[in-house]
């Protein structure tokens, strides 16, 4: 019986029912895709506050440490120069950094230093 069916269609009946289930395949792809960014982006949502409640806690922890670091230094060399060497031994550090970040964008980029 749908043997007969079949082929008692046109091809373009064929060709036409063939589209339409590749429009209907493809709609349920995308609602597929849809629905699993939406819940990766949730998850990725929380995880993300996290690492950033880290960040900030991280940070305070970071200032706590320079601030009784100058407070200590504060008795052997006095306040001014305690905050000076502080300020300057951090901004050291910092630029290292920065400067070893500058370097490993090159290389990634694909340009050598």
């Amino acid at each position: 019986m749908a043997d007969q069916d079949l082929q008692e269609q046109s091809i373009g009946e064929l060709f036409g029912r063939l589209v339409e289930d590749g429009k209907s395949f493809a709609r349920a792809e995308v609602g597929y895709y849809r629905t699993l960014a939406t819940r990766k982006l949730g998850e990725a949502k929380t995880g993300l506050i996290f690492g950033v409640a880290a960040l900030v806690l991280a940070l305070s922890s970071l200032t706590a440490l320079l601030v009784g670091l100058i407070l200590t230094l504060a008795t052997l060399i006095g306040p001014g120069l305690a905050t000076l060497a502080v300020v300057l031994g951090t901004l050291l550090v910092a630029g290292l950094f920065g400067w070893l970040a500058y370097k490993r964008m090159l290389r990634v980029a694909g340009s050598k230093p």
